[in-house]
């Protein structure tokens, strides 16, 4: 009786890993203040995380988490980031925000650098209209942001409410991350995969690690 409870304990725990990306809770929580996290990037030596929200852009220690520089991204009367590049050796980061203006900043200074191009990241009328964008709405001004991440045969996809949901290779449904204190309905998490962890953001400023969940 008792070891065929055993047997059901265990095939019950590992269907229920099996069911599971992300290990959750975070390993890790970074909290960058009271910013909507728009975008995640990380340096190209690997020890820093760039972290993109509606007042700019903040790098921070990955380790510590400790704040190491701050960028006052201001342009078309938006100060959101929504996507950002750094260069080869990490000492220049590209900065893209709500009308697609691409500003270079020096990343060991944090002040702008230069200006690479005024409105010529985002799609013309016409193509903005063929992609059922429309200028108005929320979904043209995150256009650029990071709601679709893959890894392998999973995909990780920003959801209605800030929540984060796993598929399959078959788009079956893994697994679903909800946030119940965002309160901003039109927020996308963004979702990146940095080696074999899955990190996302909240509009309450929380930057979550979460490890992947071993095969």
């Amino acid at each position: 009786m008792m070891k065929n409870l055993l047997t059901l304990v265990l095939a019950s725990s590992l269907i229920n890993a099996m069911a599971q990306a992300v290990v959750d809770p975070p390993v890790k929580v970074i909290q960058c203040g009271k910013v909507e996290v728009t975008g995640i990037v990380m340096s190209p030596k690997g020890e820093h995380v760039l972290v993109l929200h509606d007042k700019g852009a903040e790098l921070r220690d990955l380790e510590t988490g400790k704040l190491v520089k701050e960028f006052a991204y201001n342009e078309d009367g938006s100060n959101t980031v929504y996507r950002a590049i750094f260069n080869e050796n990490g000492e220049y980061v590209v900065l893209i925000g709500l009308a697609g203006t691409r500003e270079v900043w020096d990343v060991k200074t944090g002040k702008q650098d230069k200006m690479l191009a005024l409105y010529k990241w985002i799609p013309d009328a016409i193509r903005t209209r063929e992609m059922g964008l429309k200028k108005s709405n929320s979904a043209f001004d995150r256009f650029y942001q990071q709601t679709r991440a893959e890894h392998g045969a999973l995909v990780a996809h920003a959801e209605k409410n800030g929540s984060v949901v796993f598929t399959d290779a078959d788009g079956n449904v893994v697994q679903t991350l909800d946030f119940p204190t965002n309160k901003d309905k039109q927020h996308l998490a963004p979702c990146v995969f940095i080696g074999d962890r899955f990190v996302t953001g909240t509009d309450d400023g929380r930057v979550l690690f979460y490890d992947l969940v071993k095969p």
